[in-house]
């Protein structure tokens, strides 16, 4: 693990002269009652906004299904690339968060408990992408967003790029290896990861052991499937389960009416061919876009690292969610669509499970919260994140780790707090 060495950490740093003075419980009940607020105040309009959000989305897989066959073609591959972008980080992320639960009529498709899951079919109409969704969730609902830049997190940027940090090689090779990442991550790296965590649940709900000599912190990536490196499951079952469904019904099933057309004209396979070469430059194109929008959530040279766990909602949890995490801009649905909703990371983090709408509502009042307490809150363009991200990755910076002292102070309040509640 990359940790910072033990000293005094007596000596804060001129933009950490703040948090002497913080008053976490004063913080705490501010931030614990606007959320409260928002969620009381979800309804009609939540809903209506997620069908306006659907319907975006699904006009960007319009255009693009019914214009890839046609020829090889950039707005076939935006509309496609938009499409599978949008269904994921802004339909499926907050129905899986649970953010339409209460407010949503149709609670036999628009619930946390519903969507995606159970069956093939389910994935395939609500949410079909290399992740399964059900491991998506652990990974992600879970362990993520309860363990935010902690060793235990599974998505932090710079513990699961320590290879690629410590790698001795020119630097230029470096961001050419981060180049192929961001093109390949999501079948690469979180498919296969999403699935580990999965087993791991199901292993420490069914009481069993993990695996001997196997850290469950480290990342399985392809690589490790392919070549038989990994103790959680097989590639066979992984192929079969999990990637293979994907593949074959998205690149190959789905444009077969291309094929079907092409020939009844006497084009021959051109259609169809023309359909499967937009369908992977899409799938380029996406995992850039995904890349840009979510890796860049949480990692970069200002924002913090934390050595325990806390307990979700308390102080300390609320705290770790604003230094750890990044806003960029936002405002509009036009500019929030093509942000994925991941321009609203920090007000998501506070609360996980409410809608989009309400995060768009909430974040100038989440900056005021954060002014009036005098704690960093860190709205920036996503590009300039996407840089800092990177030389992370690289090596070339490193993120900030929270004075050991304080970390432990506001960790002994909370059970204080959390005691005199229960009283």
């Amino acid at each position: 693990m990359c940790r910072p060495p033990l000293t005094k950490e007596n000596v804060l740093k001129e933009d950490e002269k703040w948090i002497p003075k913080f008053d976490l419980a004063a913080f705490t009940a501010d931030i614990h009652a606007l959320g409260k607020k928002l969620e009381k105040e979800q309804g009609e309009d939540d809903v209506r906004h997620l069908r306006k959000m659907v319907s975006w989305s699904n006009m960007c897989a319009f255009v693009g299904f019914i214009t890839m066959g046609l020829c090889v073609n950039p707005i076939s591959v935006v509309a496609l690339s938009l499409f599978t972008f949008s269904r994921w980080t802004m339909i499926a992320h907050h129905t899986c968060h649970g953010g339409y639960d209460k407010c949503h009529p149709d609670k036999n498709r628009w619930t946390r408990f519903k969507f995606a899951i159970g069956s093939l079919w389910r994935r395939l109409a609500d949410w079909f992408d290399w992740m399964m969704p059900e491991a998506w969730n652990v990974e992600h609902n879970n362990r993520h967003h309860y363990n935010l830049s902690e060793k235990d997190d599974p998505d932090n940027v710079e513990e699961n790029n320590q290879f690629l940090r410590s790698l001795n090689v020119p630097i230029f090779v470096k961001y050419m290896i981060v180049g192929f990442f961001m093109t390949t991550w999501k079948w690469f790296y979180y498919s296969p990861n999403t699935y580990k965590e999965l087993k791991l649940a199901r292993l420490r709900r069914l009481g069993k052991p993990i695996p001997k000599g196997v850290d469950p912190a480290t990342a399985i990536t392809m690589k490790e499937v392919v070549m038989g490196n990994n103790s959680f499951y097989s590639a066979f079952e992984f192929f079969s389960v999990v990637v293979g469904p994907y593949f074959l019904i998205h690149f190959f099933i789905a444009p077969l009416p291309y094929f079907a057309i092409g020939n009844y004209f006497g084009m021959g396979n051109t259609l169809y061919q023309n359909a499967i070469i937009n369908l992977f430059l899409a799938e380029i194109l996406t995992n850039i876009h995904g890349f840009i929008a979510v890796v860049t959530n949480h990692a970069g040279n200002d924002m913090y690292r934390f050595r325990d766990g806390c307990r979700p909602f308390s102080g300390s949890f609320y705290l770790r969610q604003v230094l750890a995490s990044v806003d960029f801009a936002m405002g509009t649905d036009v500019v929030d669509f093509m942000h994925g909703w991941l321009n609203y990371q920090i007000e998501h983090h506070l609360w996980p499970n409410l809608s989009m709408l309400s995060y768009q509502r909430s974040a100038p009042l989440v900056r005021e919260i954060c002014k009036k307490h005098g704690v960093p809150y860190i709205k920036e363009n996503v590009f300039i994140r996407l840089k800092k991200t990177v030389d992370i990755m690289v090596g070339a910076s490193d993120m900030k780790w929270f004075p050991e002292n304080y970390e432990k102070d506001f960790l002994a309040l909370d059970a204080k707090m959390e005691s005199a509640k229960n009283k």
